[in-house]
């Protein structure tokens, strides 16, 4: 008699409620900080729960708590949930941390593990890059989760458009995809910039979802330092999507060129040789089924706005002596000659990539999603020196001051390396660039 009063109790209850609860964290990622000490923590409730992190070397011995925002979805149910971050600070570099998150009353998420950054400037970092990659046919992922949980790079590197989009099924999608990679980007800081398929509601999921450090505080430009390399993301989208307004693309160029010149200090070229910049639309393509792009001689991101030839990004990153630029957007990978001004300023005939007169730029957004591959022009442009539309991603590895090597790994072959590559720069800075005075003759 005991037993079933309890159970019609309960029953009463469940049926009185309504709605299931569901407090449980998901889609955890992490993000570098504004500080080498520092770790930011993200992750999503259904419901609203307080903000707890709990982690240390061998045992959850110390906790931080933060925030939790409500995040309304811009399609037709405003569906919304909360987004919770922590920030970690005080980290010793190159400590392991074991940690969880959630709250006391609500539940805990499973047990994750990361890595603090190494103190200083003389360590070699290694990557995993790539861009374009959906929640449906997201062929990288399995092999970029298993090589992440191997502990065979210290960061990852998102070169935009994710899930395919975020807002699709009101948001739906973007939660799927935020789930896919919780086992990349909950063991990795997982370094993002922004791309056109994140463009809806003026990139609310986007700019909510992640959590970078600095530069407008919402991921759409900032930089971070990463041992001898400094990072810098910035918005393509910007040039493109002008009904969210043209003072962006001024703000943005703006804080670009400072943020360019600073790390171009002596002083901070010295201990960080490495100026690498990531947007998501190419300034150079060989692909055949993007006019707006590829074959685009006027192409806006690389020169700027049609007839001023205003905030123009090539010219910038040329000025400041950027070693490597990262783009994506085209479904495929490419690897540029070092290229300005549509010239190209190899160092030497028998060694193009040692002492590169001009940026090297590097296309690589074969992650794979829904759209498919993009295919090439059957004569590729000078410019270009090898591609393929493989799906894949590429790993990067900055040995010291002077070598960086690159490596295309295709998920079609099974992990093949299918292109390598090495950088080597005696000296770093726009003093090493003299490309300007062939591209004028």
């Amino acid at each position: 008699m005991f037993a079933s009063s309890v159970f019609v109790v309960v029953f009463v209850v469940c049926l009185a409620n309504g709605k299931e609860v569901y407090k449980q964290p998901e889609q955890i990622h992490l993000a570098y900080g504004a500080d080498p000490s520092e770790m930011v923590v993200t992750w999503v409730t259904q419901q609203l729960t307080k903000s707890v992190v709990e982690y240390g070397h061998n045992d959850l011995n110390s906790n931080r708590t933060g925030r939790a925002e409500n995040f309304t979805d811009g399609g037709s149910e405003k569906r919304y949930f909360f987004i919770h971050r922590v920030v970690l600070q005080g980290l010793k570099p190159g400590t392991k941390y074991i940690y969880h998150v959630g709250s006391p009353n609500d539940g805990w998420s499973a047990l994750y593990f990361f890595k603090a950054m190494l103190s200083g400037t003389d360590w070699s970092p290694s990557f995993a890059v790539f861009g374009d990659m959906g929640n449906v046919n997201g062929q990288s992922i399995s092999r970029l989760q298993e090589e992440s949980q191997r502990g065979h790079f210290d960061a990852i590197i998102h070169v935009g458009d994710f899930a395919y989009d975020m807002d699709t099924d009101n948001a739906r999608f973007g939660d799927a995809f935020m789930n896919q990679i919780q086992p990349i980007a909950a063991y990795l800081p997982y370094m993002t910039c922004v791309g056109n398929h994140e463009q809806a509601y003026n990139f609310s999921n986007y700019k909510n979802r992640f959590t970078m450090p600095g530069g407008d505080m919402q991921g759409m430009f900032y930089s971070v330092n990463i041992g001898p390399v400094h990072l810098v993301a910035f918005s393509s989208e910007f040039y493109y999507f002008v009904q969210y307004g043209w003072t962006q693309i001024i703000e943005q160029y703006r804080w670009l060129e400072r943020d360019l010149a600073e790390a171009n200090r002596p002083e901070n070229r010295a201990v960080r040789p490495w100026i690498i910049t990531m947007c998501h639309r190419p300034l150079y393509c060989s692909n055949s089924n993007d006019p707006e792009h590829c074959p685009n001689l006027e192409n806006i991101i690389r020169v700027g706005i049609p007839l001023q030839h205003a905030f123009g990004i090539e010219d910038l990153l040329y000025k400041y002596g950027v070693d490597v630029h990262f783009q994506a957007h085209e479904h495929s990978y490419e690897r540029m000659w070092p290229v300005y001004n549509l010239t190209v300023c190899n160092g030497s005939k028998a060694e193009p990539y040692r002492n590169p007169r001009a940026p090297v730029h590097i296309v690589t957004g074969s992650a794979g999603c829904q759209e498919g591959v993009d295919p090439f022009d059957p004569i590729p442009h000078p410019w270009s020196a090898f591609h393929s539309d493989d799906y894949g991603y590429t790993r990067m590895k900055v040995f010291n001051s002077t070598h960086l090597y690159m490596e295309q790994v295709s998920d079609d072959k099974a992990g093949k390396v299918i292109d390598s590559f090495t950088i080597v720069k005696d000296r770093h800075g726009p003093d090493s660039f003299n490309c300007h005075e062939k591209s004028q003759q």
